[in-house]
């Protein structure tokens, strides 16, 4: 995985870990072939390949995404150069199948593996030597396995990644997801989900859990049918994990989902903002941010327990000079600790690819680094330059270390005590352990216990904005001490975004001999 914002990449290595999340396409791939096969599992955000493991192979199968097209391509040749069979699947290969097949590719999975693996598996065993394999219809989620976590060696991520449904109800233009996924989203039952939770809890895992859907609370009724198992779980097994989701910004209208995700001990919640301006949003078809006020939403999400992370993104058409001093403000005004700013990059087979694509203002390249400061892939309507310059400026606002601890402490300030700090639930007793829990539980203290020593060195002893820092500490401590580890562990994570505004200074610096790029577009409002 290349730097970006989604990489963590401080956080992890704070906390003595290689990268976020295990790939969990690939686990899930691993459950639907033959239990007599012998897997062995290559992340290469958390190890290199060895010599052994190229001799030990007989399949390489591989997935990545766009932003990930280049080590995944290289893989695919290299693997070819070493005469082995390749197969390919994941949302590159199926959003460009047509690059991954001219690197070599034997076998080629489009789409979702859970109703393709046979139809993959029937031509090997019949000894053909290639082929695509993709399902006219998307699967039911009642047939995905519970994925092989047993490969994975837990100590190599700061987080497990979990998967309730896919697709999403709504329909942005820039978005992917219903292309690879669809607008009618399909769920898991709830006992699949306790029985994965079950899973990687015998497997020692005490920390985050990700549930990586697009839309957690994309069917409501839904997401209440899976909080209502979950709870008591998590309650009768001593609440072991945190959740992490992905969420829509309507949340903020519905008080008591947020009390429910709180209940089931979910702590945050990424949400695309976008943009601060209403036209802008509505040109893109997001409107589901536009039928209540972004602002109050995230007040009621946060005042309620759950620390909101944000996306916002500039270079949209006929966005208005200034777009970047107004998320800026949206975002200092609202009190959002860690913002995820990026460049519009077209992702293929969206709405907005299949229209720039008519207008003759799609480009080759095509990164898919929408937080590093790269060219964009598109002619804009702007001059690039310009937007480029805004996107600077933001992050340097945004990510400045004094202005991102004043936000977070802002937030924590206002967000109301833990539940049980409240006295609307009890103490809950530690649940079942499993082997070698104990001697993980202590190395992740101490892996916390280092990060919260490193931070504390970093800003509250060698900056000039140290005052700032104690007091703050102080005042949450004696104010609002229930969100304290909560507000450490958020102030700590702004280690993954004070370096971004160098960075994309360096890379505006070496694309500053390319021409600028714009084009003049009348005002369109999406229907």
């Amino acid at each position: 995985m290349p730097p970006s914002f989604w990489t963590f990449a401080e956080t992890c290595r704070l906390h003595g870990n290689r990268t976020l999340l295990p790939p969990l396409g690939l686990i899930t791939w691993a459950a639907l072939l033959p239990e007599d096969w012998e897997f062995r599992l290559a992340d290469l955000s958390t190890r290199s390949m060895t010599e052994e493991d190229w001799e030990w192979s007989d399949l390489v199968m591989i997935t990545g995404m766009i932003v990930q097209k280049e080590s995944l391509l290289a893989l695919i040749r290299e693997a070819k150069i070493r005469g082995k069979t390749v197969v390919v699947g994941g949302p590159y290969a199926t959003s460009v199948p047509g690059e991954v097949l001219d690197a070599g590719t034997d076998f080629l999975i489009r789409g979702e593996a859970e109703n393709t693996a046979s139809k993959f598996l029937s031509a090997l065993h019949a000894g053909q030597t290639s082929g695509v394999f993709e399902a006219e219809k998307k699967p039911a989620m009642n047939t995905s396995p519970v994925p092989r976590f047993d490969l994975v060696a837990p100590e190599n991520y700061a987080a497990m990644a979990l998967q309730t449904s896919r697709g999403c109800p709504f329909d942005c233009e820039f978005c992917d997801i219903v292309n690879l996924y669809g607008r009618l989203p399909r769920y898991k039952s709830p006992d699949q989900i306790i029985r994965e939770l079950e899973i990687i809890f015998r497997l020692g895992w005490r920390r985050d859990v990700f549930i990586c859907d697009d839309n957690f609370i994309g069917n409501r009724k839904y997401a209440t049918t899976i909080l209502d198992e979950l709870t008591p779980w998590m309650k009768s097994h001593g609440e072991p994990f945190s959740f992490w989701a992905q969420t829509s910004l309507n949340l903020g209208a519905d008080p008591e989902m947020i009390d429910r995700l709180t209940e089931a001990n979910f702590s945050y919640v990424f949400i695309g903002i976008e943009s601060p301006d209403t036209e802008t949003l509505i040109l893109n078809r997001k409107f589901q941010n536009v039928r209540n006020s972004p602002a109050e939403a995230i007040r009621t999400i946060r005042q309620r327990g759950l620390t909101p992370l944000s996306s916002f993104v500039i270079g949209f058409d006929n966005e208005k000079k200034g777009t970047g001093e107004r998320i800026v403000s949206f975002v200092q005004d609202n009190d959002i600790p860690m913002a995820m700013l990026n460049t519009l990059q077209v992702l293929p087979n969206t709405s907005l690819w299949d229209r720039l694509k008519k207008e003759g203002r799609l480009l080759e390249e095509r990164t898919g680094g929408n937080t590093t400061g790269g060219r964009l892939n598109y002619v804009p309507s702007r001059p690039e330059a310009e937007i480029m310059q805004e996107y600077l400026e933001a992050c340097q606002k945004l990510y400045e270390p004094s202005a991102y601890l004043q936000r977070t402490y802002r937030h924590y300030m206002d967000m109301r005590p833990t539940r049980r700090a409240l006295g609307i639930e009890k103490s809950v007793a530690a649940g079942a352990s499993a082997s070698g829990v104990k001697g993980q539980s202590i190395r992740a203290t101490l892996n916390d216990l280092r990060a919260l020593l490193r931070f504390i060195w970093k800003h509250g002893i060698v900056p000039g904005y140290r005052l700032q820092f104690w007091k703050q500490l102080v005042r949450v401590y004696l104010k609002n001490p229930s969100r304290m580890k909560q507000y450490l562990y958020t102030c700590v994570m702004g280690e993954n975004v004070f370096g971004i505004p160098e960075d994309v200074r360096k890379a505006m610096s070496d694309s500053t001999r390319m021409p600028d790029r714009s084009i003049e577009l009348p005002l369109k409002i999406a229907n």
